[in-house]
């Protein structure tokens, strides 16, 4: 064991040398809004949490009722005996709010875009990925054992002359619609469109959209009216939907597919019937969420009109609940977030290899359970952390 801890201990105090070392920190929910760290209470920009359904007490009482309708757990996977009739009705439920023809409920995000990417594309197909995509369609492209094309990151004009170039009998494009650590948004039209040329299918990975755009909440597809076979859409339940999992909305054929063929939902035991009958009243509460969303708009609107007194650091241009503060350096950017944190606001710092060297940044997620205080607070607090940092130290 020895040469394996030296190599782990060093690799530990480089990591930590280089101010990249995380940290866990205990929270105690107090609101959708607030924690207790350490004894302190915390206003928390932090949360994906962004209509505060996580603490409604409709969906407290829903997972209640759903154990004491449904039992605690499964039991098994989908394919065995785990499928339960409330699976199914969520699954019903999910379509529809998608607007699509069939659903698939899946245990996170992660886990749906590995059985996506490795079900849908294999080797000799090609899949053309963003280049900021999120982490877990990355595995899935390189699980997929599909040939993997980078384009520069929302530039549609690239990503056609690589679907022109492509040989490939079979094609597929994947993008997050909201990007998670830059807070913009896909060129999803232009996309759909170079999939309908190109013969290829569109992944989109919406699990920052849901609940925050289109009609009723029901996502950025919908938010600009996209309607094809070709969309295969991904949504997560554990950010706007106040719970936890995530589903998949497409064609049935692709359905139907998934359900035969994807590892990670094949030999995965299914998620408790009580979370899956929570999150249909987590699906009612968003699509009557209207008062949140435009507070979470208003909320946004007011920290960009601030933002301009925080130079010479940037508040990335965002039309979403991301907005994050770039601050460049990585033990800089964590002093600045550990004097937020004293003075009771917490925004992470964001840090290698999770964003681009050089860019480390402060990821402030708003919420529309925020009060217009707590949005002041946070303005006039990040005012007096950038003056005081840059006062020459003695």
């Amino acid at each position: 064991m020895s040469a394996w801890r030296d190599r782990f201990l060093a690799d530990a105090s480089a990591w930590r040398a280089a101010g990249l070392e995380r940290t866990r920190r205990v929270v105690r929910p107090v609101s959708a809004t607030a924690v207790e760290i350490d004894g302190k209470l915390i206003t928390a920009f932090a949360s994906n949490d962004y209509l505060g359904l996580s603490q409604h007490p409709r969906l407290i009482e829903a997972i209640a009722e759903g154990a004491r309708r449904f039992g605690a757990g499964s039991g098994a996977s989908h394919l065995v005996s785990g499928h339960h009739a409330v699976h199914d009705a969520l699954e019903h439920e999910l379509a529809r709010f998608a607007g699509m023809p069939a659903a698939l409920a899946c245990m996170n995000g992660y886990v749906a875009n590995l059985a996506l990417l490795t079900t849908l594309a294999g080797e000799g197909d090609e899949i053309f990925s963003d280049q900021l995509n999120h982490a877990s369609i990355v595995d899935g492209t390189r699980l997929s054992r599909a040939a993997v094309k980078l384009y520069p990151h929302a530039d549609a004009d690239a990503l056609e002359a690589q679907l022109k170039s492509s040989r490939a009998a079979h094609k597929l494009v994947v993008t997050d619609a909201v990007f998670s650590m830059d807070g913009d948004v896909a060129p999803l039209r232009e996309l759909l469109w170079l999939a309908e040329r190109h013969d290829a299918l569109l992944v989109v990975d919406d699990a920052h959209g849901l609940g925050v755009w289109g009609p009723e909440g029901r996502g950025s597809v919908r938010a600009l009216g996209l309607d094809s076979e070709r969309i295969v859409y991904m949504g997560t339940l554990g950010k706007s939907a106040g719970l936890s999992g995530a589903f998949i909305a497409a064609d049935r054929l692709i359905i139907e597919r998934l359900i035969q063929r994807a590892r990670t939902y094949v030999f995965s035991t299914a998620a408790s019937p009580a979370l899956a009958h929570a999150t249909i009243t987590a699906l009612e509460l968003i699509r009557s969420a209207q008062a949140e969303r435009a507070r979470l708009a208003a909320h946004r609107d007011r920290l960009q009109e601030a933002s301009p007194a925080w130079r010479p650091y940037r508040l990335l241009p965002s039309s979403t609940a991301i907005m994050p503060l770039i601050i460049g350096g990585n033990t800089e950017t964590v002093r600045i977030a550990e004097a937020l944190l004293q003075m009771g606001l917490w925004a992470p710092a964001i840090r290698p290899p999770t964003v681009p060297a050089g860019s480390a940044r402060l990821r402030i997620t708003l919420s529309g359970a925020h009060s217009d205080d707590d949005i002041e607070r946070l303005i006039a607090a990040l005012s007096q952390v950038i003056d005081r940092a840059a006062v020459p130290q003695a």
